[in-house]
């Protein structure tokens, strides 16, 4: 796979200790349109991580999907993941590059630090991530972010822009309005009723028609 546009859909999976079970939701997940996956897991079986890892990526590799691990540089060599997203307390930039190649996705946390986006792009990350931007159920102590803080980093960063943190479809469309080019969730999506239906909802957000009519909406509403 040659490297990919970051945009659209981001899926965080979430922990469990069932393989089958995991796939099945990543399965219904990508048939809605998700267009990256990225494998969380923070379980301390390292057998069950390369299982799981190993899984994820047969099936984003069926569905021509990025996949992307959290953490773990090695487990992303390991399986040839596509990536690696790196937080504040995981390997630097330049370790996860030597380790992985030029060829790989590496994502960087910036949580609402617009000056980490900068030197991360300056280190060679592919994307970086903002947020949280709301109440966050898979994080709930993390750092809030404000909406136009993507709309200042498109003004100093050139790779792509990825919104975290309590994102729904209701919100999500201001977060692309703003600047994301992609919305990364984990609750909204695999804790929904329909996952398949809830990666529809979202992947249609980044329809140029639907944006238009997203954004008109509520305008219209108002009007007396």
């Amino acid at each position: 796979m040659t490297r990919p546009g970051i945009l659209g859909l981001y899926a965080i999976t979430p922990e469990a200790a069932d393989t089958a079970s995991l796939l099945a939701m990543t399965q219904q997940a990508l048939a809605g349109g998700a267009r990256l996956v990225q494998y969380r897991s923070k379980t301390d079986d390292a057998a069950l991580r390369l299982e799981q890892a190993h899984s994820l990526a047969r099936l984003c590799a069926e569905f021509d999907v990025p996949f992307i691990i959290n953490d773990y540089p090695d487990l992303a060599l390991e399986v040839d993941a596509d990536g690696v997203h790196l937080g504040k307390r995981d390997a630097p930039i330049t370790e996860a590059r030597r380790k992985l190649g030029p060829g790989k996705i590496i994502g960087i946390s910036c949580y609402e630090r617009l000056e980490h986006a900068v030197e991360a792009e300056r280190q060679g990350a592919d994307y970086v991530a903002f947020g949280a931007f709301f109440a966050s159920v898979t994080k709930p102590d993390a750092v809030s972010a404000p909406a136009d803080l993507l709309r200042h980093a498109k003004q100093k960063v050139r790779i792509p822009i990825v919104a975290i943190g309590g994102i729904i479809p209701e919100n999500a469309g201001e977060l692309i309005r703003q600047g994301a080019d992609a919305v990364a969730v984990s609750n909204a999506l695999f804790n929904a009723r329909y996952i398949r239906s809830a990666a529809e909802r979202f992947s249609l957000l980044f329809k140029p028609d639907q944006h238009f009519i997203s954004h008109n909406h509520g305008l219209a509403n108002n009007v007396t």
